[in-house]
């Protein structure tokens, strides 16, 4: 009798899991999850990305005991527990979904050999976290593309594998005991309760829900309103994605299927998280280095980037972007495009800071996506248009035209109703400024630009 160790990682999910249908075949299945105590002790393990781990876990280790199996969970070292665990079941196989940082590379090569010694086999699928696998296009002369309008051409024209189901039997080995509750939070102490946020429940089950409505209903609408910052325009699944909850894979098979330019647009934002995986999968680098060096001399301004990640630069739309993304963790996409260009443009500082902070407060922390697309809004990355500057009040005329969503997050400002009022209040309603507290802003934004365009 074979067993086979499913080993999870960011793949948390029994529909369309390759990882997980590949080790299905063996006679005994072990789904197991470890804590990698690296990243728990890291700033990607903030208490709401905790808090969403640990709903995933509880929804997946549901989800398999449905099938008959359930998921087992350690905390550690990665490598020593999936040794530990395999010895004691006698594991021939372990399966792993692979991923493209440099840390889930290194962790890969150090599992393959510790179970080499053990006369095990470590079997990767790498076809699970992205619809086309990293380097499977590539352009004459290089590993991976540089600029995406190539890219999604040869994209759009790559065949894709079918969805997989869910296995429908898993059987764990005799004697096999999964231990301490999958849903616990390993860093939150014994007796710790569980705090749930209605905004974003973790697991597949809502991920899966959520998807399902927004293809009946938003799905339509997107390619008009996914810019429009105080519309729900967005499909809101990116935490879904990031985590694995939600396979890409499956969610494009679906939109696919709609007709109309929202569901091109839809596939097409999907196709973009593609991009990045594969410059990602060729240049770990580019998680912390400038993909594209532009020689920048980064300016250093504690208070200017306090004031950004406050909320309290005074320019309304910038704070509205920064105050959603502390209050609800998860932006819209136009408003991190436009406080990104603040940050690294407008103010000059370095990227890697706006790129932690996201981190810090991002449930759709996904380290390909949040880094390249900094480097690209920064200018340092793919972007063909590197000194590009957002004007945020501009941004904010054509994206937020009535004002509802500084209203919304800037509250300060809600008792002002003309466009003008909320966009500029430095300039048109100063009283109301200095009657609600609001700051000036702390930067001119024509001597801004000028700056910038000089240093670059």
């Amino acid at each position: 009798m074979t067993t086979a160790i499913a080993l999870f990682t960011r793949d948390l999910r029994v529909h369309d899991n390759p990882m997980l249908a590949a080790a299905a075949t063996a006679e005994y299945v072990v789904p197991l999850f470890v804590h990698d105590s690296r990243i728990a002790a890291s700033r990607f393990a903030s208490p709401p990305r905790q808090r969403f781990l640990a709903e995933a876990l509880a929804d997946l280790d549901t989800a398999l005991r449905t099938a008959g199996a359930r998921l087992m969970v350690r905390t550690g070292d990665v490598v020593e527990q999936v040794c530990r665990i395999a010895s004691q079941v006698n594991a021939a196989h372990v399966h792993l979904s692979t991923d493209v940082s440099a840390y889930a590379c290194a962790r890969q090569t150090r599992l393959r050999a510790a179970l080499g010694q053990q006369r095990r086999q470590l079997l990767c699928h790498d076809d699970v976290h992205t619809i086309v696998v990293p380097g499977r296009i590539t352009p004459q002369h290089n590993d991976h593309f540089a600029v995406f309008t190539p890219y999604h051409r040869r994209w759009q024209h790559t065949p894709w594998r079918s969805p997989l189901a869910a296995p429908h039997r898993l059987q764990l080995p005799p004697d096999c005991d999964p231990g301490a509750d999958p849903g616990a939070d390993p860093g939150a102490g014994p007796g710790a309760g569980r705090r749930r946020d209605e905004r974003w429940p973790g697991g597949e089950t809502e991920a899966r829900r959520r998807a399902h409505y927004w293809l009946r209903h938003g799905l339509a609408r997107y390619h008009d309103d996914h810019d429009a910052l105080s519309a729900e325009g967005t499909s809101r699944l990116s935490p879904y994605l990031h985590l694995g909850c939600l396979s890409p894979l499956e969610l494009a098979t679906r939109a696919a299927e709609h007709e109309g330019e929202g569901a091109g647009t839809f596939v097409r934002q999907l196709a973009w998280r593609d991009f990045h995986h594969q410059v990602l999968a060729a240049r770990p680098a580019a998680a912390r280095d400038d993909y594209r060096p532009r020689g920048d001399a980064w300016r250093e301004d504690d208070q200017a980037l306090q004031a950004w990640k406050d909320g309290q630069t005074g320019i309304p739309i910038v704070d509205a972007g920064m105050r959603q993304l502390k209050t609800e963790g998860w932006m819209h996409n136009r408003a991190r495009l436009i406080t990104g260009s603040f940050l690294t443009k407008t103010l000059y500082l370095d990227w890697r800071h706006g790129a932690q902070h996201f981190f810090d407060h991002l449930l759709d922390g996904d380290l390909a996506n949040n880094c390249l697309n900094w480097q690209w809004v920064a200018g340092t990355g793919t972007d063909t248009r590197p000194n590009r500057v957002l004007n945020p009040v501009r941004q904010a005329e054509r994206y937020d035209p009535h004002g509802d969503y500084v209203r919304r997050f800037v509250p300060e400002l809600a008792d002002l109703n003309k466009p003008h009022d909320i966009h500029q209040p430095w300039r048109y309603a100063p009283a109301q400024l200095r009657r609600h507290g609001y700051p000036p802003p702390i930067v001119d934004l024509d001597q801004a630009r000028h700056r910038f365009r000089n240093a670059r």
